[in-house]
């Protein structure tokens, strides 16, 4: 029990850590993507905090089995290279033991995976569309900054400043168009300020976005079918989006697509499944391949190792995707792709084990 406390300590300590530097090289990577999108106005810098935070448990399902394989190259790769694990074997521990060890820490995290994989990223995704929805019912005023430009092309909003006290915006440029007899026709409005307001209608608030003392240019520049409107009060009315659904299968609950007979469904929950079978598996080829002569270092296999799973991850995706398209028939579902990788675990792992076998039958 020891013995497996410490090989336990040695895989989790070192798959926490390797989680950990996958998780921030992919936070990273989608925080520039949504910080483009905040400096271009199409979310606010605290939705961008709660989207990646909502999104953390989708991440881990994906990294921790590669993390606990990596985890198991490394640190039984120690041990084989500062010769514990000679010491190890020397002492009754064999080979078919440590095998069994790790098929037990593989299970923990199995089990944690499972968790995150079958209720935890659900009710997060859900949780991302809700806020999206909420995010959507922002205007394009709501995300203003003073002093910049802000949208692309046609489209374009300028601020010089706007009152703290009051929420008023002044010296205000927006740049649009309207559709006139089946043709965008630019427009644009300039004001001294312009505020939101809401209005009560029939017990419901609308939002009025109304615009001081200000100009509206509509028509195509260098054409004659130009108008010019002064104006001391002009209000348009913002239309609000109408809140939709969430149907996106990631957001579902496991129980509810649980042995279902839709297709989509049916994918999803072979994919949820696959992402949490991939660790026992994984746990098998990476004891097998764990093992290296001192003298060739514990990244020897590291390569190899690493091509295999992202072989193996390669062939879910695409299984994934002819199983949605119907190119593979249901009964076969995902199971192939772990049946193949199973047959490889497999004779590693007597390839593996026979290494010890050859050893007693010489000595």
């Amino acid at each position: 029990m020891i013995i497996f406390r410490y090989l336990a300590k040695e895989v989790l300590v070192s798959t926490a850590a390797v989680s950990l530097i996958l998780l921030l090289i992919i936070i990273s990577g989608r925080f520039v993507s949504y910080l483009g999108r905040a400096a271009e106005g199409k979310m606010t810098f605290e939705f961008l905090f709660v989207i990646l935070g909502f999104h953390i448990p989708s991440f881990i399902q994906m990294i921790l089995p590669l993390a606990f394989f990596l985890s198991l190259l490394l640190a039984y790769g120690r041990l084989y290279v500062e010769n514990e694990m000679s010491v190890l074997f020397s002492c009754g521990i064999s080979k078919i033991k440590l095998t069994g060890y790790t098929l037990g820490i593989a299970v923990f995290v199995t089990l944690l995976n499972a968790v995150v994989t079958f209720w935890v990223a659900p009710a997060s995704e859900y949780k991302i569309e809700q806020a999206s929805q909420q995010q959507n019912q922002l205007t394009v005023f709501d995300f203003i900054k003073p002093g910049r430009f802000q949208g692309s092309g046609q489209q374009t909003t300028y601020v010089t400043s706007i009152t703290q006290n009051e929420g008023w915006m002044n010296d205000v440029f927006i740049s649009d168009s309207v559709r006139v007899n089946s043709q965008d026709v630019p427009v644009q409005t300039f004001a001294s300020y312009v505020e939101q307001v809401t209005i009560d209608q029939n017990g419901q608030g609308v939002n009025y976005l109304v615009f001081k003392n200000g100009t509206r240019y509509e028509g195509a520049p260098g054409t004659n079918n130009y108008k010019i409107t002064e104006f001391d009060t002009y209000a348009v009315r913002l239309e609000e989006p109408e809140k939709e659904d969430i149907t996106d299968l990631v957001t579902r609950t496991t129980s509810s697509i649980w042995n279902s007979s839709n297709l989509e469904e049916y994918v999803e929950m072979q994919w949820r499944i696959a992402i949490v079978l991939m660790i026992p598996i994984l746990a098998i080829i990476g004891t097998a391949l764990s093992h290296v002569n001192p003298r060739q270092g514990r990244f020897f296999k590291i390569l190899p190792a690493i091509i295999l799973v992202i072989v193996y991850l390669g062939l879910l995706i695409w299984a994934r995707t002819a199983l949605k398209k119907g190119d593979i028939p249901q009964e076969i579902g995902l199971w192939w792709v772990h049946g193949i990788f199973l047959v490889i675990a497999l004779l590693l792992l007597i390839n593996f084990l026979g290494f010890t076998f050859k050893n007693k039958s010489r000595a």
